[in-house]
């Protein structure tokens, strides 16, 4: 996408401005949630110049946008929606797998074009932008959520971010085809102490350069329009109220042009919540010196801010800072000349979009132990495919849809197309001539319909039994995180029933993060993770399951031996005496990276130029059946000033091989690569040894070395 300054734009924004009152500035600057207003108060807000509009759609938003066009200046009012893995608020959009889902693929083309679809349909829909992409980082898996992270890493985050803004954004935003991106919480949102959503970070300005802020610095360089700013704190400061992290860091040093619009009511928390001002005018006085340009929600701050400027505490140039911000997106997107009836309303759930759809999901799937049960073969004759999650859709597209958001009526119908994991199953088995039974067993929560018995008896027959685990709506997103990570309702009992049958099964996680599967790890014969594989996550599994496609995808997120382990994530500090637990491997049940195919991939020949910090290494493929590997590279600082991860991602491929063939896999490495931050908040690269690794996975076990100087 091109800068959103030039001259031309400029002069505009300055023009409209200059006409504007202090009233009309203000105004500019809030967003109303319509949900949370009667249709009266919306066209009066609407009549005075509102900046935005959430959550609004359809017909609601031409009639809300004819009134803001009618006024004096003649405003185009920001419609924003939570389209966070498709426009997923509209019954009739494609729904793609969550963040999560779509991260285990590892390809920032298949993440971009999820992107694309998703800017159609929410610009067919006569909406301008979407509050996504989520960049916090899922490394505190209790969080609820972790299903809309790209997973613990902030390199692989950076790198899909930066994909799906492309997406988004194209490279006119005036097309009409294309929308805003909001890249968010900035910053440290996933990080809240205890998994706690919204709760204190226990976060430096040190700590964010390092490991949170690489996320965002990719969304800035990959031209993001908007910014979203996160509820929690940094030395006791809440980033609404944090000049140094909005203006001198996100604008003066990363560069960041487009505008920035607080969460869900941050400004009255500062009064409510994190008890930093005394009433809502302090409260509006230190987020709009900050660097906030749009208040979420919060509409007392139009009354606010008029008082503020009338008294002599705010200086009206802040205003029209935040404004110039607000406006130059606006001229940028060509909405005061076509406001309305943009994009191409006939693409909505259009066929190519499924078939994004589609192809996102088969990448997603992620097998994570096999004992050569999968794929099933033509001696499979009798499937058992046991478990609520395998026929239940609201499981399967998880968080932030029409029929499974709080925001939206979770007692809608969901409307086809779609497919679960049991119609999946059911369809490649009739291609192969095996029958299927299915017994729902138990869900995520107890239910009077739990029947265990009845899944047993269903399973006496079966060659093979398919059993999904997981968890449910109720058990994840916004205020609801988890204390205890293990399988909920009575879906280990009944796991542990059907072992007692010595038949081979197949467990398969439908699940909004990773869960505590070590018992189930160890009993199954094979186990995937599917996590929120979206409108054909059912098919996608099914045909990895009958092997009609080789999975490919690695996890982009450690999976927890038990929740007393948590945080567990790959790139931690060393220094931990006895380096486990005594009731405890150190290590996760399943590491960031991890991903098995039905082919083996080896790697060998290791060589570096280290005039060029070239990487290479020969992938060969070993096995029977073509397939994609994702290999990856790591760097050790061997000896720093400061403490650093015992192995950080800097680079990594998703190659393609056929049967029996090798091919050398070269990385172009930068210097910055190898960098830290130092206690000043410098970044740069120390002198001395580091280590590089290449391999599949995180592990060390799947990790070739190969130690460097660099001067």
């Amino acid at each position: 996408m091109q800068h959103l300054s030039d001259p031309t734009v400029e002069s505009r924004v300055n023009a409209i401005l200059a006409q504007m009152t202090l009233a009309e500035k203000a105004a500019q600057m809030v967003q109303v949630p319509f949900a949370y207003v009667t249709e009266e108060e919306a066209f009066l807000w609407a009549r005075r110049g509102a900046g935005s509009f959430l959550h609004v759609m359809g017909e609601d938003a031409r009639r809300i946008q004819r009134e803001a066009m009618s006024t004096r200046l003649g405003i185009p009012a920001l419609f924003g929606i939570d389209a966070i893995h498709g426009h997923g608020l509209n019954r009739r959009a494609a729904i793609f797998p969550s963040q999560l889902a779509a991260a285990c693929a590892w390809n920032p083309a298949l993440v971009e074009e999820m992107g694309r679809v998703t800017a159609r349909e929410v610009a067919a829909d006569g909406l301008h932008w979407t509050f996504s992409p989520v960049l916090c980082l899922g490394r505190d898996t209790r969080w609820g959520r972790i299903d809309e992270t790209f997973g613990e890493d902030p390199y692989l985050a950076g790198e899909l971010g930066a994909a799906i803004i492309r997406g988004y954004q194209g490279d006119d935003l005036s097309d009409g085809e294309h929308i805003l991106a909001c890249a968010k919480h900035y910053i440290g949102y996933g990080d809240a102490v205890g998994g706690r959503d919204s709760c204190d970070t226990e976060m430096t300005f040190r700590k964010l350069r390092e490991t949170f802020l690489p996320p965002f610095a990719r969304a800035v360089e990959a031209g993001v329009a908007t910014i979203m700013t996160a509820y929690g704190s940094i030395d006791g400061t809440p980033f609404t109220a944090s000049r140094k992290a909005m203006r001198e860091i996100l604008r003066d040093e990363l560069g960041f042009e487009g505008f920035v619009v607080t969460d869900w009511d941050n400004v009255n928390s500062l009064v409510e919540k994190q008890h930093v001002a005394a009433d809502l005018d302090e409260a509006s006085l230190l987020a709009a010196r900050a660097g906030n340009d749009m208040m979420m929600t919060t509409t007392a701050f139009y009354d606010s801010a008029i008082r503020l400027v009338e008294s002599g505490k705010l200086d009206e140039a802040v205003l029209d800072e935040a404004v110039r911000n607000i406006l130059r997106v606006k001229v940028r997107m060509g909405l005061f000349e076509q406001a309305m009836d943009r994009g191409t309303p006939e693409c909505m759930g259009c066929e190519s979009h499924r078939t994004s759809a589609l192809l996102a999901a088969r990448e997603s799937v992620t097998l994570l132990k096999n004992d050569g049960v999968l794929p099933l073969d033509g001696n499979t004759r009798n499937i058992t495919v046991i478990g609520a999650n395998a026929d239940d859709i609201r499981a399967q597209y998880g968080d932030w849809t029409y029929f499974t958001h709080p925001h939206m009526s979770t007692e809608a119908i969901p409307e086809r197309p779609y497919v679960t994991l049991l119609e999946g199953i059911r369809a490649c088995a009739a291609q192969s001539g095996a029958s299927v039974v299915y017994a729902r067993g138990c869900g995520p929560l107890f239910s009077e319909t739990d029947d265990l018995d009845a899944a047993i008896e269903a399973a006496k027959g079966a060659d093979v039994i398919v059993f999904a685990v997981g968890d449910v709506i109720e058990q994840a997103g916004e205020f609801r995180d988890r204390a205890d990570l293990s399988l909920s309702g009575r879906q280990e009992e009944l796991f542990l029933r059907l072992c007692a049958l010595q038949k081979p099964i197949v467990t398969v996680l439908v699940a909004t993060k990773p869960l505590c599967l070590t018992r189930v790890t160890e009993s199954s014969g094979a186990l995937i993770a599917a996590f929120n594989g979206g409108q054909y996550g059912g098919q996608a599994v099914a045909e990895v399951l009958f092997g009609e496609i080789n999975p490919g995808g690695k996890l982009p997120i450690s999976f927890p031996r038990h929740s007393g382990q948590i945080p567990v994530y790959y790139n931690s500090l060393p220094g931990w005496h006895g380096e486990r637990y005594v009731d405890l491997p150190e290590t996760p049940l399943f590491a960031f990276g991890e991903g098995l195919s039905y082919t083996t991939f080896a790697y060998s020949n290791l060589r570096v130029d280290q005039s060029k910090l070239q990487v290479r290494v020969t992938l060969s493929n070993l096995g029977d059946h073509k397939g994609s590997e994702t290999v990856q590279v790591y760097v050790r600082d061997l000896v720093s000033s400061v403490l650093t991860p015992v192995k950080r991602l800097i680079a990594f491929q998703k190659v393609l091989l056929d049967a029996g063939e090798s091919r050398d896999v070269v990385f172009s490495l930068k210097r910055d690569d190898f960098s830290l931050v130092l206690p000043n908040e410098q970044r740069l690269v120390e002198p001395g040894a580091f280590a590089l690794f290449v391999g599949g996975s995180s592990k060390d076990s799947d990790l070739l070395r190969l130690d460097i100087v660099l001067a």
